[in-house]
């Protein structure tokens, strides 16, 4: 089985750890030992666990989880000359990455917290002879999509990377908006989910345009509550969550 070394135990590396722990073997690098324990009790599994002063990457598959103004400090700490480092730092270029860490090769990539139970959308790009490792590597938590180049990658992490608090912010409105018409919240939320698992399937196949024009009779519900929508300019506010993302990942 082949080791992933993660560098790093936030959130994102527990998400993307819990969905590659059946096909890869696991050890965490971090700061603070207490912390590698509780990461194990939340993987579920059995992992190596390291600290991070003068730990050795040489030749090591690494899964590189640290906040992107901690870099500098993570290059300072570390031997070795990694085989390829998969980077998940939002805006962390990989001309940064290879001046500071050193490594063979790097593969930016952009996963979201629905890695935790394979359902991630990965977006990748980077040394392209590891485009194929990636792509198998990524596709254990999910779907994966090879992007051209650094600003692409940017772009979509301002969709896949960030999507998922938009999601949850227009699922817990919905929610709302249901309660304060007079349902239950337990109800609200059941019909939301059910909702959004119905919602996730369909779009796989059917243009958002076609999936709207299906649902909306003339004169009906659905007609009554997208106009209010795109009176509350939504439409608008979406596409500028995607720019003021992409905005702040090139300023990381």
């Amino acid at each position: 089985m082949k080791t992933i070394t993660f560098i790093g135990n936030g959130n994102m590396a527990l998400s993307i750890a819990k969905g590659l722990k059946n096909n890869y073997k696991i050890e965490v690098v971090g700061r603070d030992i207490e912390k590698l324990e509780k990461f194990e009790k939340n993987i579920g599994t059995s992992i190596d666990k390291f600290l991070l002063d003068d730990f050795n990457v040489n030749d090591k598959t690494i899964m590189l989880c640290v906040k992107p103004a901690n870099v500098i400090e993570v290059s300072s700490k570390i031997k070795g000359k990694a085989r390829v480092i998969y980077s998940v730092l939002a805006g962390t270029s990989i001309s940064t990455l290879k001046q500071n860490l050193g490594p063979n090769a790097v593969v930016r990539t952009m996963p979201n917290l629905a890695a935790s139970i394979n359902k991630s959308m990965t977006t990748l790009t980077g040394d392209i002879e590891f485009k194929k490792e990636a792509e198998e590597l990524l596709g254990a938590i999910g779907s994966t999509r090879w992007l051209s180049s650094e600003k692409e990658i940017d772009i979509a992490t301002g969709l896949a990377g960030s999507g998922p608090a938009y999601l949850a912010l227009i699922a817990e409105a919905l929610a709302d908006g249901a309660v304060k018409q007079g349902l239950r919240r337990d109800d609200a939320m059941a019909i939301m989910r059910g909702l959004f698992s119905g919602f996730g399937e369909l779009i796989q196949e059917i243009h958002p345009a076609l999936l709207k024009d299906g649902v909306m009779s003339p004169g009906g519900t659905t007609a009554a509550g997208y106009g209010a929508l795109e009176d509350g300019n939504v439409r608008s506010a979406c596409m500028d969550a995607v720019g003021k993302a992409y905005k702040r990942a090139t300023e990381l």
